[in-house]
Parts: structure tokens; C-alpha cells; sequence
């Protein structure tokens, strides 16, 4: 069975045009938290907001390094988010292609 609630975290994670420039910045290589904050002009609870759905979603990883967290883009979740849209959009084989509906 699908888990749809965790296919929906990548989704939330690019429906944002924040994140989405985050994601960005982030192609650059790792980033620590206050160069991020520096970037956006945002509050630091906006910035750990947006974080956390990025990491939650596996695009982006952190590590810490003593009191600042350091983001950067996750090869691996970058791939799974790939192939989930990739899976989603594709007709399955089995699929039936007409509709047997009857109209009155």
C-alpha cells in the first residue's frame, strides 16, 4: 500500500516559492543556517519552518555543528522525489483504458 501522507511531503516541499530558492541556494553547496537567513531576509523561526519541510520531505539533509545546523541537498531524496513524480505520472500496463460507464 502506498503511503500517500509521505509522497506528499515532496510535494509540500517545492509548492513553496521560499523553499524553492532555498532549494536553490542550496545547489551551491552546503549552507549553514545564518547564511540562509542572510540570504531570504526572513526570521529565524521562518527559516526553521521552511527546514523542516524540506528535511522532512529528504530533499534536504542537516548536520549540526555546534550551535548552527548546516543544510544541503540529499542526492539520494533528490532521486526519490524524481522517481516518485516519475511514478505517479506514468499510466500503469493493467490500467484500463475505456470507461464502462452507461449513460441513461
Amino acid at each position: 500500500m502506498k503511503n500517500y501522507a509521505e509522497q506528499a511531503k515532496v510535494f509540500k516541499a517545492v509548492c513553496d516559492e521560499k523553499r524553492l530558492y532555498i532549494i536553490d541556494l542550496l545547489r551551491q553547496g552546503e549552507r549553514c543556517a545564518c547564511q540562509l537567513l542572510e540570504d531570504l531576509d526572513i526570521s529565524q523561526p521562518s527559516l526553521s519552518y521552511h527546514m523542516k519541510i524540506l528535511v522532512e520531505s529528504g530533499i534536504v539533509q542537516s548536520r549540526q555543528e555546534g550551535k548552527w545546523t548546516h543544510y544541503s541537498i540529499s542526492q539520494a531524496g533528490s532521486l526519490q522525489a524524481v522517481e516518485l513524480l516519475s511514478e505517479i505520472t506514468n499510466a500503469e500496463d493493467d490500467a484500463e483504458a475505456s470507461c464502462n460507464c452507461q449513460v441513461g
